[in-house]
C-alpha cells in the first residue's frame, strides 16, 4: 500500500473578481501566493468555490495556468475539470495536464442524474483520455447523484484514478471505500470542513477546504497536529475554527467566503449571478465568526 498522493489541507480557491464581474487577475496571484506562504498543502482552482460554473472556458484555462505558473512545483494543483458533459469534462481535463496540473478533481454531472453505470463511463472515459491523476468529486448535495462505494471500487481499478473528495458528510463512507478498495492506498479527502478532523480518525488523508481560504494556517496547523499525533490539539483548532466553518456556508459558497476575504483585505466579495451579495445578516454572521476566531479585530 502506498502513501496518498495528496495530504493535510488543500484549498478550494476563490476566484476574485472586480466589480464589473470581470477577473481580478492581480488579486489572484497574490491570494494564491498567500495560500502557499501561509502553509496550505495545495491548491484547487477552479472548482465550485472557484466559481467555475459561470466561467468561459478561457477563463478557466486562465486560471489554472496561472496557478501552476505561481505554485510552480512548490505544493501541487488539482484542477477543477468537471462538467456534466463529458466531453466537455475530458475537453477541461487535457487542458490542466497540458498545464502541468498535478492531478485534476471531477465532480460528478449534475442535472443530467446518470445511473451508476454512466457515472462509471463518464469518469472512465476522462481517465482514458489523460495520463495525471483523477481524483472524484462526491457531492450529491449540489450534483443530485451519489457515487456508490461499489461504483467507486469499480473506478478505483483504472490506475489514474486515485482518490475521492468526499463532500457527503457521511463519515461512514471513509471506511466502507477503504473496505471496498483494499488492495492500493485509495486517497480520500473530506470536502465538509466542518469533519476535517471526524474524517481522518476514519482513516481519510485530508480535506479540500472552503475555510482555508479564509484561514489558511489555521486550517493547515489542524492536518499537521494530526498528522504528528497530536489529536487533542487538532481537536482544539478545530474547536476554534468551528464558527467559521459555519457562517462561511450561512449562504451558498462562495458569497460568504469572498465576503470574508473582503473584510480581510485579501479580494474583493464580487461572484457573478446567480450568486447575489450576502444578506445583512449573514453579513453580520460572518464578521462574528471572523472576530471570534481571531482574525478579525
Amino acid at each position: 500500500m502506498t502513501e496518498a498522493m495528496f495530504r493535510g489541507a488543500l484549498t478550494a480557491l476563490i476566484t476574485p473578481m472586480n466589480r464589473d464581474g470581470s477577473l481580478d487577475l492581480a488579486s489572484f496571484d497574490r491570494f494564491a501566493e498567500w495560500q502557499i506562504a501561509e502553509g496550505i498543502a495545495g491548491l484547487v482552482p477552479v472548482g465550485t468555490t472557484g466559481e467555475s460554473p459561470t466561467l468561459s472556458h478561457e477563463e478557466h484555462h486562465t486560471i489554472v495556468e496561472r496557478t501552476v505558473r505561481i505554485a510552480a512545483g512548490r505544493v501541487p494543483v488539482i484542477a477543477g475539470a468537471g462538467s456534466n458533459s463529458t466531453s466537455e469534462a475530458i475537453d477541461l481535463a487535457k487542458h490542466a495536464e497540458a498545464a502541468g496540473a498535478s492531478a485534476v478533481l471531477i465532480v460528478t454531472p449534475y442535472y443530467n442524474k446518470p445511473s451508476q453505470e454512466g457515472l462509471y463511463r463518464h469518469f472512465s472515459a476522462i481517465s482514458d483520455a489523460i495520463k495525471i491523476p483523477i481524483i472524484l468529486y462526491n457531492i450529491p448535495g449540489r450534483s443530485v447523484v451519489d457515487i456508490s462505494v461499489e461504483t467507486m471500487a469499480r473506478l478505483a481499478r483504472h490506475a489514474n484514478i486515485i482518490g475521492v473528495k468526499d463532500a457527503t458528510a457521511n463519515l461512514l463512507r471513509p471506511l466502507q471505500v477503504r473496505h471496498a478498495i483494499r488492495d492500493r492506498h485509495f486517497n480520500q479527502l473530506s470536502g465538509e470542513d466542518g469533519t476535517a478532523v471526524a474524517f481522518l480518525a476514519a482513516g481519510g488523508d485530508g480535506v479540500i477546504s472552503v475555510t482555508s481560504n479564509i484561514a489558511p494556517s489555521l486550517c493547515a496547523q489542524v492536518q499537521t497536529a494530526w498528522q504528528e499525533g497530536h489529536a487533542t490539539t487538532a481537536i482544539a483548532l478545530q474547536d476554534k475554527l468551528l464558527p467559521l466553518h459555519d457562517a462561511l456556508f450561512c449562504e451558498s459558497n462562495p458569497a460568504p467566503a469572498k465576503y470574508a476575504a473582503s473584510l480581510l483585505g485579501l479580494a474583493g466579495e464580487t461572484c457573478r449571478l446567480p450568486l447575489a451579495p450576502l444578506t445583512t445578516a449573514s453579513r453580520e454572521t460572518v464578521k462574528a465568526a471572523l472576530t471570534e476566531t481571531g482574525l478579525l479585530d
